[in-house]
């Protein structure tokens, strides 16, 4: 205890001087910059700065300058062509689908893994083109779902 005080208490004490305001020390204009001897030059119109009234604008004009860059940059690409659905893309039925897969009463989990992932590899969702991802989609369900069927039979 200092003084009769606890040091908490001492500490409350010191901040609450420290925040009295002192009248021998005027508060700094609000156009001034504290220890800067000159004035700062702004793009001003009626006393606002320009820059203030387009807050988000900037982003935009640097943006419009940089696809203009890359637009001079780069020579115009002929037009890609459309996509053609593979024929394997088009066989979404079951029975299909079965016959591709070619599974056997033969098959263990291993082969079964490797037809999956096989199959996998050509008719992925994520691997065909954005128009045939439906019919990717349906022949990779149909092949789970009877590979999935396979491995429960495997197990019984």
């Amino acid at each position: 205890m200092l003084f009769g005080q606890s040091v908490f208490q001492s500490v409350l004490e010191r901040l609450k001087a420290e925040e009295e305001p002192d009248d021998e020390a005027e508060a700094p204009a609000a156009h001034r910059v504290s220890g800067l001897a000159t004035g700062l030059a702004f793009d001003v119109m009626q006393g606002v700065s320009a820059a203030s009234q387009r807050i988000g604008q900037a982003y935009f004009d640097n943006l419009e300058l940089d696809a203009a860059a890359a637009t001079a940059a780069e020579p115009a690409r002929p037009p890609e062509p459309e996509p053609v659905m593979p024929d394997h893309l088009t066989r979404t039925a079951p029975a299909e689908v079965a016959a591709e897969l070619a599974i056997s009463a033969a098959d263990t989990a291993l082969t079964l893994g490797e037809k999956r992932r096989a199959f996998a590899r050509a008719n992925h969702p994520d691997g065909v083109a954005l128009p045939f991802r439906d019919n990717a989609t349906k022949r990779m369900m149909l092949a789970n779902l009877l590979i999935d069927e396979a491995l429960r039979r495997l197990a019984r």
